[in-house]
C-alpha cells in the first residue's frame, strides 16, 4: 500500500519519516492559499493508495478529498467540514488525535494503515517491586512520540505521578496541531497513559487495581477534552 503524505509545510514531515520505515511513502507538498476561499483550486497529486492530509487550509483539503481515494484528515476543521467532506467522498476519516486511530474502519486501506500506526498498544513486563521492567511498543503514534518517550519507561516506578510525567514526555514529542478548544498535544498524553495503563493492568492485575481510581480520572479527563461543539 502506498501513502501519499499532503502537507502545505508546517506538519506532516515527522510522520513521513516515521510511517516511510513501515510503508511506501510519499512527500506531497502543497500550496498554502492566503485567501479565506480559494476558487477553481487545482492540485495534482501522485497516485497512493490513502493520503494523509496535513494541509491547514480547509480548500485544500476538500481538493484532496476530492480525489476519492481514502484520506485520514492529520488536521481537522471541525465536524460542519467533515460533513461537508464526506459528502464528496464517504472514506473520510477525522481523528481526534492520529494516536486516537483504530483499525476498525469501513475502508481497508485506513485499518491496514492503523494496525500498525494509531492508538497506542504495549507489552508490558512489571517487576515485582513494582517497577517496569520493559516496554514494547505494537502500535504507535506516525510522529514517533509512542516510541520516544516509551524508551524512557524501563526502570519507572508504577505510580500516578511517574504516569502523569510519561504523558507529559509524550506531549514534548508529539507534534499534534494546538487547534481547537483544546490542545491535542494534552490529548495525545492522556490517552497514552490510559492505554500504558491497561497494559500494566494485564500485566500485573493487582497494580491495575491499585490504579482504578486514577484510570477513572484519566477517562474523565479525556471526555472533557474531546467534547467538539
Amino acid at each position: 500500500m502506498k501513502i501519499g503524505i499532503v502537507s502545505d509545510g508546517k506538519f506532516g514531515d515527522r510522520a513521513f519519516e516515521i510511517i516511510s520505515k513501515r510503508f511506501p511513502t510519499e512527500w506531497i507538498m502543497a500550496h498554502f492559499p492566503q485567501s479565506m476561499v480559494v476558487d477553481d483550486l487545482e492540485l495534482a497529486l501522485p497516485e497512493c493508495d490513502l493520503y494523509l492530509s496535513y494541509v491547514r487550509h480547509p480548500d485544500v483539503a476538500l481538493a484532496v478529498i476530492e480525489k476519492q481515494k481514502p484520506v485520514i484528515l492529520g488536521v481537522s476543521f471541525g465536524p460542519g467540514f467533515l460533513r461537508q467532506a464526506k459528502a464528496i467522498n464517504e472514506n473520510i476519516v477525522a481523528p481526534v488525535t492520529m494516536c486516537s486511530l483504530e483499525d476498525n474502519t469501513w475502508v481497508p486501506e485506513i485499518n491496514e494503515f492503523s494496525k500498525v500506526f494509531g492508538k497506542p498498544s504495549f507489552e508490558v513486563q512489571v517487576r515485582g517491586d513494582g517497577t517496569i521492567d520493559s516496554v514494547r511498543v505494537i502500535r504507535g503514534s506516525p510522529c514517533g512520540s509512542t516510541v520516544e518517550a516509551s524508551a524512557e519507561l524501563p526502570g519507572m516506578h508504577v505510580c500516578e505521578d511517574q504516569l502523569r510525567h510519561y504523558g507529559l514526555r509524550i506531549c514534548h514529542f508529539c507534534r499534534a496541531p494546538r487547534f481547537g478548544k483544546t490542545c491535542d498535544k494534552e490529548v495525545s498524553g492522556l490517552l497514552h497513559v490510559r492505554e500504558l495503563v491497561r497494559a500494566i493492568a494485564a500485566a500485573a492485575p493487582d497494580a491495575g487495581t491499585a490504579l482504578a481510581s486514577f484510570t477513572q480520572e484519566i477517562e474523565n479527563e479525556i471526555d472533557t477534552k474531546t467534547i467538539r461543539s
